[in-house]
């Protein structure tokens, strides 16, 4: 059973204690574990001027990379804090190490202390890995990485949604970050959405109720803040919102029975975070605003109807779908009488504050709107016990980030989510180890890991192992030669890396690649499709004999994808999505692991 959460409001927090004491750095207050008075976020709030009140709720961005005292990126981090006094930040890739002395570091310059947010979807790893060097390759290590969500969906381990989370909130509040922009809770029910796919936990909306529930009590049970997202639900559509206004077209009943039961469930089980969708819905709002900027979806719905009391954050303030209607000043005005309580990657930070001030000097808020947000943001960070200890231990970091014990959970997850969607012929797992197997990676060329834990693990059972790299920026690839290959070896894997969401603007695989393993089929090769990418891959090669879904290509998938097909592992995911009109959700064929 996984436990329940109090949810936000009761966040005295597993890890507070540890965050006052081993973990942090006394930075005020009477030094004593646990949180401040309430009296704390009342006096600030008072002393505060409206343009100071609307910088607390302005999160621009930083990379976690090294810089140095003198850059201009540092002159400029050190503008927002000191002179436009931001409230926190949005905190993008780096190494664990640098990633904690940075956020040290600009917390050190604040005198309000800061909230730091984080795309921790796929764990801390997600955000806080030092990288790949070139040319070799090395992988220079970091926190943990999951497989995407929707690999979690395959697996429907309750438990292990709930050890995600928690490792997630370990890791994460020993790098100095306090809210995980996760879990994605959309319902990805159409095959083409370019932007969700594989980040969420699949189409079921109970399943993904159920997951990213689990996720979030495991989360927020050990000191960090869960933020659902993209409210009221990104899953069935075709933009990119990133790119344009997406319109979701369906009914309030529709709307009711799918894309808002993973929200109801999460808003009931305490989730202290909601993001907002840069998506329209006309069956919530007939103007046609994204939800971002609607206060009948974020005021009406999500605050009144749903009781939600946490903090709504907005997506990303310089994506087009906000942008391209109204421009970056109206939006902000517009988001912030919607109901947004924080606005984060704003285009330009001091036009941003501006913006919000305007809103209440031209009427078009009042000036107690923008305090409950305010407060709101003050009170999480006196409940993170931030007022008294702000900093986090670098010298403990090591023996908190990439824990051996816990990179065999994210292991585990890897393991059981691998989907055997079809196998005509019973290929799998491979045959004799003296078999000629040729592994062809297909991927992009700055995808530096692709293929490389897979391939490893292969040539632990097949000595006689052959691997090509296929760039798919290569459109004068030599396909014969590697058709050539193919007829000469027992065996022919094709890793697929592409398509997966963020990886590109479609999901579809180029015709040459499709064509090539087409090629292979009507040779008699049957070649043994692997998704590292996009799951919905099947749709456009339906031929091919054996199908294995793997759900993302961080080398935790890539070593149990290739521990499934030597069966050093037992094949046990279940697909939380169709893939129509070829495979149902739910199927899955399932292979024992062959006794050592």
């Amino acid at each position: 059973m996984v436990p329940k959460s109090k949810g936000f409001p009761a966040l005295a927090l597993v890890l507070l204690a540890a965050s006052c004491t081993t973990m942090g750095t006394n930075t005020g207050g009477s030094g004593q574990t646990g949180t401040t008075s309430p009296r704390w976020t009342d006096s600030l709030l008072s002393s505060m001027t409206l343009r100071e009140k609307a910088a607390q709720i302005v999160w621009p961005s930083v990379l976690g990379d090294y810089a140095s005292g003198d850059s201009p990126q540092w002159r400029r981090l050190t503008q927002y804090i000191q002179q436009e006094k931001v409230g926190g930040f949005t905190i993008s890739v780096g190494s664990p190490i640098e990633v904690a002395a940075k956020l040290n570091a600009l917390q050190s310059m604040s005198k309000v202390p800061l909230l730091f947010g984080a795309d921790l979807e796929a764990g801390a790893g997600f955000r806080a890995r030092g990288g790949y060097f070139v040319p070799n390759a090395i992988d220079l290590g970091g926190a943990i990485v999951f497989p995407p969500e929707m690999a979690v969906g395959a697996t429907r381990d309750t438990t292990l949604a709930y050890e995600q989370g928690r490792l997630t909130a370990l890791e994460g509040r020993a790098l100095g970050i306090h809210i995980a922009y996760a879990p994605v809770l959309d319902v990805n029910n159409n095959p083409d959405n370019p932007v969700i796919n594989t980040r969420s936990y699949g189409e079921d909306p109970q399943l993904a109720a159920r997951m990213g529930v689990a996720f979030i009590h495991g989360l927020q049970d050990h000191g960090m803040i869960a933020t659902g997202k993209h409210f009221p639900g990104h899953g069935d559509t075709g933009v990119n919102s990133h790119l344009a206004l997406p319109v979701v077209t369906v009914s309030r009943s529709r709307l009711d029975t799918v894309e808002l039961v993973p929200f109801r469930a999460a808003v009931n089980g305490g989730v202290g975070a909601i993001m907002s969708f840069h998506g329209s819905m006309p069956a919530l709002d007939s103007s046609g605003v994204p939800g971002t900027l609607s206060p009948k979806v974020l005021t009406g719905l999500l605050r009144g109807e749903m009781g939600f009391r946490g903090i709504i954050i907005s997506d990303a303030m310089d994506m087009r779908a906000v942008l391209d209607q109204f421009g970056a000043a109206e939006a902000v005005k517009r988001a912030i009488a919607a109901g947004i309580d924080v606005l984060i990657q704003p285009l330009d930070v001091s036009q941003t504050i501006d913006a919000v001030v305007a809103g209440v000097t031209e009427g078009r808020y009042r000036e107690a709107r923008l305090d409950s947000s305010v407060r709101r943001v003050l009170e999480t960070k006196r409940k993170l016990g931030l007022a008294q200890s702000k900093l986090v231990d670098l010298s403990a970091l090591r023996f908190l980030v990439g824990d051996s014990s816990n990179v065999q959970i994210a292991r585990q997850v890897a393991e059981k989510s691998i989907t055997l969607v079809k196998d005509s012929l019973r290929q799998v797992p491979l045959g004799v180890p003296t078999a000629r197997v040729l592994s062809i990676t297909v991927a992009r060329r700055a995808d530096l890991p692709a293929g490389n834990a897979f391939n490893a693990e292969l040539r632990t059972g097949l000595p006689n192992l052959r691997t090509e790299f296929v760039s798919t920026e290569d459109a004068t690839l030599n396909y014969p030669r590697l058709i050539a290959a193919a007829d000469s070896s027992d065996v022919t894997i094709v890793s697929s890396y592409g398509g997966q969401s963020w990886d590109a603007l479609t999901a579809s695989a180029p015709q040459a690649f499709t064509d090539f393993v087409q090629t292979l089929v009507q040779r008699g090769r049957r070649p043994i499709v692997v998704a590292f990418g996009n799951p919905y891959l099947l749709q456009q090669l339906p031929w091919v004999s054996a199908y294995l879904v793997a759900w993302g290509g961080f080398p935790v998938s890539q070593t149990a994808a290739a521990r499934a097909l030597l069966g050093s592992s037992a094949i046990s995911g279940h697909l939380p999505i169709s893939i129509p009109p070829y495979a149902s959700r739910g199927r899955g064929e399932e292979r024992a692991a062959r006794a050592p």
